[in-house]
C-alpha cells in the first residue's frame, strides 16, 4: 500500500464553522407548526407507593392539550439492551406505575401550547404518597434488613464471581500484602445541551429527533412500547451538544413525549432544564473498591482480592454492564496472574447510574493505581518502575482482552521521560509532588448479535461521495475521521466528501456512539464501503485504460496505472465509464464488519471484549497549600496508546478534553444527595473546573497499529480520562505524603489527612 495522504493528517473538523459561527442546527432550534411542550411531574420523596394521581384540574386549564400518567403507558419495562440477557432486569417504566423510587422519578406528563403553561399545570396535579424507607448508601442497602426497592429479597440486582489461579496460596508466599478501601462518588456528565426531543405523529408513523448517541436504541425501544413496526419509528439526530454516555440510551421523557404527541395529534417538543438532567438523567455509577494484594520484594504482582460495590440507583439502566466492565478492568493494564473479585451492583433510592466517559474504569483504575504507589511506597519502591515490571505486554495471554497491540510500557516510558521523573520526583521542594496513573480501555463493545456495522458510500457523477452511516458525532470529531477514511480509500480529497446526518430513515444500522466504538467498527465498515465503491469503479476505469484492474491506483481525483500516473483518468471520467457500463446505475459501496458477539455471563463475571485494547499514562505534577487544602495542578502529561492516530489534531483535542475531565473528576465534582435530593443540581453549585484553571497539557500519541483497526486505529476518547484521577491522587502523596482514598480530593480532605497524620 502506498503512503497515506490523507491518513496522519491534522484536519479541522468538517463542521467547525458552523459549531463556532451558531450555524449549526441543534433539536433545540428545530420548531414545527402547532408544535407543543411537554413537561414532567417528578417525585420529591426518595421512595413511596403511588395511592391516587388527580389530573383534572391540570386538564382543565386553558392551554394544556393532554395529561398522561403510568396508567395510559403500555405498562412496558424498559432497561438498555439487558432484554437480550435476562428479562428479569427490566425495571424502569416511563411513567412511575406504583412506586417512586428516588427524587426525580417520573409520575406524569403534560403537553400544554407554551413551556409557562406546561409548568402551571404541573403544580395542579396532586398525588397521594405512602411514604416508605428509604435507603441512600449501598453497602447499607445490601443488609438483609434494608427496606427493599424492588421485589426482591436483597437489593442486589446483580452480583459476580470472578476467580482464576490460587489466589490464597500466592497471598500467603507474598513478601508484602497491602489493604485498602478506596471510594468513588457519583458525578454528573455536564454536557452543555441539555436533553431534549421533538416528536411529531404522522397518520401510524412517528418521527422523533433527539439528541441522541444511540439513534437504533431508541427507535429498538420506542417500536416496542409502543406496540408499532420499527420500520414505523424514524430517528433523526441533528448536532449534539456532547453526550460522555449521558444520552447512550434512551430515557422515560423520550416516551413520554411520544405518547403525548400520539394523544395530541401534534408535534410535541420536551426541553429538560438543568436540575433535571443533574437529577433525573444518569450519573457516574459511586462505587466502594475494597482491595487485597500480595507482591514480592521487587515489586512482583502475585495475587489481588477484590470486592467492588456499584451503586446503580433505584433502577437497573446499564449497570450491568458497567459491574462487568468494572470487574475486568481491575484485571489490567497489569498482569495478575492470581485474581480474585465479588462483585454487587446494588439498588438505593438515588438516581440511576449510567455510562459515562470511561464507564466502570475511573473508579477502580483510581483505587488500583492508587493501592499500587502504597504498595511501592511501603517497599521503597519507584511506582513507574512496579508498573512496567508488571505491565501487559502485545500477544500476552488474558482471560478478557484480546491483547493484539498495547503500548502501556512505551506510554509509561515517554511520560515519565517528559516529566523527568527520576530526577524531579521527590526533589520539587515542599508540598509539590508528581504522581502516575495508568489506564486501558477497550475500542467499543460489541454485545448483540442482532446487529452488526453497516455503511454505504455514494458517488456522484462529478466523483465526489456521501458516507452514510448511523453513527454519530457528538462533538468528538467523528464525521470528519470517517470521511478522512472514505478519502483514503476511495482516492478523493477530503472536501469531496460529504458525511450525511444520522437518520433511521435513511442511514443504515449501527450500534451508536458510544463505548469508544465509532473509529474502530463503523470505521472498518466505511473502509469496506469505500473499498467496494472503488473496486467497481477501477474495473469500469480497466475497460477504458485497458489495463488490469489490480494494476490501477485511486489516489487525488484520478485513476491511473500504478508506475505510469500520466495514464489514467480524472475521478469524474471513471465515474462516467461505471455508468455507462452499468446501463446507468449509481455507484454505491456497501461496507460491514463485524468480530464475535462479547459474550458476559452475569454471574461469574466471565467474558471477552472483542475489540483491541487502547492503553496508557498519565503523569501529573502538583502543589498543594497545606493551609487552605487546595491542589493546584501544575501539569499534566498524558502518554495515549490509539493504534495509528487518523488525525492527530482530533487525537490530541480528545486526549486534552478527557484529562479535563478527569481532573474535574479527581479534585472538585460530585453530585451532593441528601435524603435522596440532589444538592448542587445546577453549574452554579456544582464545582466544575471552568478554563482559568487549566494547567500545562502535555498530550504524547503513542501509536502502536493494530492489525484490526481501520488503518491501524484504536479508541482514543475515553481512556485518557482514567489515569488521570490515581495520577493526581499520587502527585499529593508524593508532596504531603498522605494517602486520600476518597474522591474528589477536595480542600476539606486534604487537612483532614494533614491533621490526622500530625496526631
Amino acid at each position: 500500500m502506498e503512503e497515506p495522504t490523507i491518513i496522519g493528517q491534522p484536519f479541522p473538523q468538517l463542521d467547525a464553522v458552523s459549531l463556532a459561527d451558531g450555524t449549526a442546527e441543534f433539536c433545540s432550534d428545530i420548531r414545527l407548526p402547532g408544535m407543543l411542550y411537554g413537561k414532567i411531574l417528578r417525585s420529591p420523596l426518595a421512595h413511596a407507593r403511588v395511592m391516587n394521581i388527580d389530573t383534572s384540574r391540570a386538564e382543565r386549564l386553558p392551554g394544556v392539550k393532554a395529561v398522561i400518567t403510568g396508567q395510559d403507558t403500555s405498562g412496558v419495562a424498559y432497561s438498555y439492551w439487558v432484554e437480550l440477557l435476562d428479562t428479569t432486569l427490566l425495571d424502569k417504566h416511563p411513567l412511575a406505575m406504583e412506586k417512586v423510587r428516588y427524587v426525580g422519578d417520573e409520575l406524569a406528563a403534560v403537553a400544554a401550547i407554551d413551556e409557562e403553561i406546561a409548568k402551571e399545570a404541573l403544580e395542579l396535579i396532586t398525588v397521594d404518597y405512602q411514604e416508605l424507607p428509604a435507603v441512600f448508601d449501598p453497602e447499607e442497602a445490601m443488609d438483609a434488613g434494608a427496606p427493599l426497592l424492588h421485589a426482591k429479597e436483597r437489593n442486589i440486582s446483580v452480583e459476580m464471581h470472578l476467580n482464576h489461579g490460587e489466589v490464597e496460596r500466592e497471598l500467603a508466599r507474598a513478601d508484602y500484602i497491602r489493604e485498602e478501601r478506596f471510594v468513588s462518588p457519583a458525578v454528573g456528565h455536564c454536557q452543555l445541551e441539555g436533553h431534549n426531543c421533538l416528536v411529531s405523529w404522522e397518520g401510524d408513523k412517528i418521527t422523533i429527533w433527539s439528541a441522541t448517541q444511540s439513534p437504533i436504541s431508541i427507535r429498538t425501544h420506542l417500536s416496542r412500547m409502543l406496540g408499532i413496526s420499527p420500520s414505523k419509528v424514524r430517528v433523526i439526530t441533528p448536532h449534539v451538544g456532547g453526550g460522555f454516555g449521558g444520552r447512550a440510551e434512551m430515557l422515560g421523557f423520550e416516551y413520554c413525549t411520544a405518547l403525548l404527541s400520539l394523544k395530541t395529534g401534534r408535534p410535541v417538543k420536551t426541553n429538560l432544564d438543568r436540575e433535571e438532567v443533574f437529577s433525573a438523567t444518569r450519573v457516574r455509577h459511586p462505587q466502594v473498591v475494597y482491595l487485597k494484594t500480595g507482591v514480592k520484594k521487587d515489586g512482583t504482582i502475585l495475587a489481588q482480592e477484590a470486592r467492588l460495590i456499584s451503586n446503580n440507583g433505584a433502577y437497573n439502566g446499564w449497570g450491568p454492564v458497567g459491574l462487568f466492565l468494572s470487574t475486568t478492568f481491575l484485571t489490567a493494564p497489569f498482569r495478575i496472574p492470581n485474581f480474585k473479585c465479588d462483585s454487587y451492583l446494588v439498588y438505593t433510592n438515588t438516581p440511576i447510574g449510567g455510562p459515562m466517559r470511561g464507564f466502570g474504569a475511573p473508579q477502580v483504575r483510581f483505587a488500583a493505581d492508587s493501592h499500587l504507589d502504597g504498595i511501592a511506597r511501603e517497599l521503597g519502591l519507584d511506582i513507574a518502575e512496579i508498573m512496567l515490571k508488571n505491565a501487559i505486554q502485545p500477544g500476552d495471554e488474558h482471560d478478557h482482552f484480546n491483547v493484539t497491540s498495547f503500548g502501556v510500557s512505551e506510554a509509561i516510558a515517554k511520560a515519565t521521560q517528559m516529566a523527568n521523573w527520576k530526577a524531579r520526583r521527590g526533589n520539587l521542594g515542599p508540598a509539590r509532588g508528581l504522581g502516575i496513573g495508568c489506564h486501558i480501555h477497550e475500542s467499543g463493545a460489541h454485545r448483540n448479535p442482532y446487529m452488526g456495522f453497516t455503511a454505504e458510500v455514494r458517488v456522484h457523477e462529478d466523483g465526489r461521495v456521501t458516507l452514510l452511516t448511523g453513527a454519530v458525532d457528538v462533538g468528538q470529531g467523528a464525521r470528519t475521521v470517517l470521511a478522512q477514511i472514505v478519502a483514503e480509500e476511495f482516492g478523493v480529497r477530503l472536501e469531496d466528501v460529504v458525511v450525511a446526518r444520522q437518520d433511521t430513515e435513511v442511514t443504515p444500522l449501527d450500534h451508536g456512539t458510544f463505548s469508544s466504538r465509532v473509529t474502530f467498527w463503523t470505521g472498518n465498515a466505511v473502509k469496506a464501503a469505500a473499498a467496494d465503491a472503488k473496486r467497481k469503479l477501477l474495473e469500469a476505469a480497466a475497460q477504458k485504460l485497458e489495463a488490469n484492474p489490480q494494476d490501477l491506483v485511486a489516489r487525488d481525483r484520478r485513476v491511473f496505472v500504478k508506475g505510469t500516473p500520466e495514464k489514467g483518468l480524472p475521478m469524474d471520467e471513471a465515474v462516467s465509464c461505471y455508468n455507462l457500463l452499468s446501463k446507468g446505475d449509481t455507484l454505491v459501496g456497501h461496507g460491514f464488519f463485524s468480530l464475535p458477539v462479547n459474550k458476559i455471563n452475569l454471574s461469574t463475571g466471565e467474558g471477552r471484549h472483542s475489540s483491541p485494547l487502547s492503553s496508557g499514562a498519565t503523569v501529573a505534577e502538583v502543589e498543594v497549600d497545606t493551609e487552605t487544602g487546595m491542589v493546584k495542578v501544575i501539569r499534566l502529561i498524558t502518554a495515549h496508546d490509539c493504534g495509528r492516530a487518523l488525525n492527530p489534531l482530533a487525537v490530541e483535542g480528545q486526549l486534552n478534553g478527557a484529562v479535563l475531565m478527569g481532573k474535574g473528576y479527581a479534585l472538585s465534582e460530585h453530585l451532593c444527595w441528601e435524603g435522596g435530593s440532589t444538592m448542587n443540581a445546577s453549574f452554579t453549585d456544582y464545582r466544575l473546573p471552568s478554563a482559568a484553571d487549566t494547567p500545562e497539557l502535555s498530550p504524547i500519541i503513542v501509536e502502536s497499529p493494530d492489525p484490526l483497526g481501520p488503518f491501524g486505529a484504536k479508541e482514543c476518547g475515553e481512556g485518557p480520562l482514567i489515569s488521570v484521577a490515581p495520577a493526581l491522587a499520587n502527585a499529593v502523596n508524593n508532596a504531603l505524603g498522605v494517602r486520600i482514598k476518597e474522591l474528589p480530593l477536595t480542600p476539606e480532605k486534604v487537612l483532614k489527612a494533614l491533621e490526622k497524620a500530625r496526631g
